[in-house]
């Protein structure tokens, strides 16, 4: 059994996954709680994620995927993660990473500052050395950069997965788990970095138990655009199965824009094909929104209303659930969502008393694919 977990950090994005085999995933790092903040009701996440891996007796993430370097995805990271470049972030009491998984513009980016600039160092210095980085590109993008260091692309083409790939050292028959790369793509991070978002770091993962296929998108941030270039791809490709989902990754923290340009009075309408992406979803299927809870009324920043709208319908079509990670399981006090990958596909856990304490569950809302 595999576990996934979502953090209620407000408008911010940290996943967990805990595979069958003992391994350990990351997906972006935002310690976004005011600690003086005594209403904050967003989670503490050192503590939390600290206390985990004392209960699983681990000192380090097998994986830290930070998939673009904006605030909402790093904040904080430099502050407990146990850093390769320098001593100042090097201590007992900081978490070590196995593997960092970065987007190539968090190489090459120009003119970043404060987090972003000291992740660019640790994912620089790991290029560099050779090991224990995942850059997120096509190959050739990075051999400027790297001859620019007095280096060379062939010895470190192995840390380099392209989209359209499955990232190595995750076999589903094996392990039970797979990671294939949707984005990005080479168009998105040549001649520099103007949008990080259009840049970042989109995986399709199918977990297998005993015989038994579900399905997740890990979207992160990211623009309808993009996501109408993963579904031109895939149908030239003829690869449907890498868009079918179960679980699926709101991006950008239920905004309009991975929807479509035009935000709707009432409803945003999806561009067709990201309609047609939407659509994909499997019976039952859960769509998570990483974000503040759901507005009534028109609002600048997301979540935006019109968005969540949309999402609550194709979860209604699907039969399924739209689930907002401040409002659950109450706005009043939100926990993480923690959800079990088996034979029976995915369940929602219901917490007790502590994040990671499991009660009951919740009937499984989908029963799987064989």
């Amino acid at each position: 059994m595999h576990t996934v977990r979502f953090f209620p950090l407000g408008n911010a994005d940290t996943c967990m996954l805990e595979l069958a085999d003992g391994r350990i995933l990351l997906f972006d790092y935002a310690n976004m709680r005011d600690s003086d903040d005594k209403k904050d009701k967003r989670i503490d996440l050192p503590e939390v994620l600290g206390d985990r891996l004392k209960a699983l007796k681990k000192t380090e993430f097998d994986v830290v995927a930070f998939t673009h370097a904006d605030d909402d995805h790093i904040h904080g990271s430099s502050e407990f993660f146990f850093l390769q470049h320098a001593e100042k972030y090097q201590s007992e009491d900081r978490v070590k990473i196995k593997e960092l998984w970065v987007p190539a513009a968090m190489i090459i980016e120009e003119g970043v500052e404060d987090e972003a600039k000291i992740l660019r160092a640790e994912a620089r210095h790991r290029l560099k050395q050779g090991k224990g980085i995942r850059v997120f590109s096509r190959p050739e993008l990075l051999e400027d950069w790297l001859k620019a260091q007095k280096l060379t692309l062939e010895p470190r083409r192995s840390l380099i997965s392209d989209a359209g790939t499955l990232v190595p050292g995750f076999d589903k028959s094996k392990d039970g788990v797979e990671f294939f790369v949707h984005s990005p793509f080479a168009k998105h991070v040549e001649d520099g970095v103007e949008d990080r978002n259009a840049a970042a770091i989109i995986l399709h993962v199918t977990f297998l138990v005993d015989g038994v296929e579900t399905r997740m998108f890990l979207v992160g941030d990211t623009t309808y655009e993009v996501l109408k270039d993963i579904v031109a791809i895939t149908k030239s490709k003829k690869r449907m199965d890498r868009i079918q989902y179960d679980i699926y990754d709101i991006p950008h923290h239920c905004s309009y824009l991975a929807l479509s340009d035009e935000k709707g009075e009432d409803e945003t309408k999806p561009d067709p094909d990201v309609a047609w992406m939407m659509s994909q979803g499997n019976e039952k299927c859960l769509l998570v929104s990483c974000s503040d809870p759901i507005p009534t009324k028109d609002t600048t920043q997301p979540p935006h209303k019109q968005a969540a709208k949309y999402y609550q319908k194709i979860a209604d079509e699907k039969m399924g659930q739209f689930n907002v990670t401040m409002q659950h399981p109450s706005t009043e006090k939100p926990e993480p969502l923690v959800i079990t990958i088996g034979k029976n596909g995915y369940e929602i856990v219901k917490a007790i008393t502590a994040p990671f304490i499991a009660a009951s569950k919740q009937v499984a809302p989908r029963a799987g694919r064989a």
